[in-house]
């Protein structure tokens, strides 16, 4: 597969328009998974194409610098293609890449880590090891959390996921990705709520009340948490809950969340118990966590403890060192710094993450660690400017990466020793810049594939100071 990202300067004119077909030749898969051609210097996406592909597509849409083109043949396949397994595959948006066979996937998954460092980021020569993918070297099931929203096919209430790029949504009766026991507990909501008559929430006309259903599952036992997102705050039929109680013999607990915001924030602020407990447990390593249906957790158990032992080992703690972990969720990495460090600070902007992660470490034995309900781009500027002075850090952010002011308060600080995790390669890949033109070095990059069968890849960067 070829890696370098491509980018077009022709112009469609009128030489091409939505609905006409051609033949490509596809060379690369974009961030998002889709295939890369260009048609007489007009560069095209195309979803579901393989690099090495020759292949018949129709034009979707035209832009002034691209197009995008479906799938109507594959001419020439290329030897990774495989056979989706999933029968709404070609519709879900869920995942991207069934049709490429997993080691292919991860080998195209460092790549894109690597063109990222250096297209983003404009660092040349960063060693980018090969992704660690799953143990098994299965690629299913492995998903902890689903989010379904609700909607209507058929005269019925069905649960699904949207089609990719619209909110049009897509009814699903299995998820390969996704645990037997989330499936299981979901398919037995859909059915209580379409037998209580429950009506699913209409975006365009704000109308309606179940938006979506949330299912958590954990390991050691077996648990199962369900949160009801409706509009309004009006009361779940007891019917509903009962059926859960009688239908799901690891559950943990029922919530009911309202969100009545118009906008896509699938989860809101009010929440109200229904039956149980509003939480479960979980484990990584020697720690056990208590996770409410808020609380941000990886959804690949497996992968995650590697993940957090991994940001630990590259940040290298001594026994005499502060550390800091930045975005710390329900207190994961921080536990292990903890058993190597002297003292750590857990900052965290999520309130009900910080309550489980401060239980977390009472439950835990966790002396040596504090945790703030704060965004870290406010609370570390404070704290360095009063003294706080980190020997390691290290730092896990949403999608959109680290702010600038927390990566400076990072570099005023005089850390020493970095480990960036992310989610996101161009966002990693920018903000290591960031922190290079501050006097450090970007040692090595380790992808750790989080989201097989999707377009996404976890990273882990080991930071030092001086050049």
């Amino acid at each position: 597969m070829v890696s370098a990202p491509i980018s077009g300067t022709g112009v469609a004119g009128g030489r091409l328009a939505p609905g006409d077909r051609f033949e490509l030749r596809v060379v690369d898969l974009n961030h998002s998974g889709d295939g890369v051609g260009r048609h007489e210097g007009f560069v095209f996406f195309v979803p579901g194409a393989l690099p090495g592909e020759r292949v018949a597509v129709e034009v979707d849409a035209l832009h002034k610098r691209y197009g995008r083109a479906r799938l109507v043949e594959v001419l020439e396949a290329s030897p990774d293609r495989v056979a989706p397994p999933c029968p709404v595959y070609a519709g879900c948006g869920g995942c991207q890449l069934q049709h490429l066979s997993y080691p292919a996937e991860l080998v195209w998954k460092r790549r894109r880590v690597e063109a990222a460092l250096q297209r983003v980021g404009g660092l040349q020569g960063v060693a980018v090891e090969p992704v660690w993918g799953m143990p098994s070297g299965e690629p299913w099931g492995y998903r902890n959390k689903v989010q379904f929203p609700a909607g209507v096919a058929g005269g019925r209430l069905v649960l699904g996921f949207y089609r990719r790029g619209s909110h049009e949504l897509v009814p699903t009766g299995d998820c390969l990705i996704q645990s037997p026991g989330l499936v299981q507990a979901a398919g037995l909501c859909r059915r209580l709520a379409d037998e209580a008559g429950l009506e699913p929430y209409d975006e365009y006309t704000g109308q309606g009340f179940l938006r979506h259903v949330v299912v958590r599952e954990s390991s050691i036992p077996s648990q199962i948490l369900v949160a009801w997102v409706t509009h309004t705050a009006a009361p779940i039929p007891d019917t509903v809950v009962e059926g859960l109680v009688a239908g799901l013999p690891g559950l943990a607990g029922v919530v009911q969340n309202v969100q009545p915001e118009a906008s896509n924030r699938i989860l809101g602020s009010q929440e109200h118990l229904l039956w149980g407990r509003p939480y479960l447990e979980e484990h990584l390593g020697p720690f056990r966590f208590r996770l409410s249906i808020r609380s941000f957790f990886q959804v690949n158990r497996v992968q995650a403890e590697r993940l957090y032992r991994l940001a630990v080992e590259l940040a290298a703690p001594e026994p005499a060192d502060a550390a800091l972990d930045g975005y710390c969720g329900v207190g994961g990495i921080t536990f292990f710094l903890a058993q190597e460090a002297r003292f750590v600070w857990g900052v965290e902007e999520n309130r009900q993450a910080v309550s489980d992660a401060r239980e977390n470490a009472r439950r835990n034995r966790i002396g040596n660690a504090r945790f703030a309900a704060a965004r870290l781009e406010e609370w570390l500027p404070r704290r360095v400017r009063e003294g706080f002075r980190p020997n390691v850090a290290v730092v896990d952010p949403p999608r959109s990466g680290v702010r600038p002011e927390a990566l400076d308060a990072l570099a005023a600080s005089t850390v020493r020793r970095l480990a960036y995790v992310s989610c996101d390669p161009e966002t990693l890949a920018r903000d290591l810049a960031h922190l290079v033109r501050k006097g450090y070095r970007v040692e090595r990059v380790q992808p750790v594939d989080m989201f097989p069968r999707t377009a996404h890849v976890e990273a882990v960067a080991q930071v030092r100071r001086g050049r």
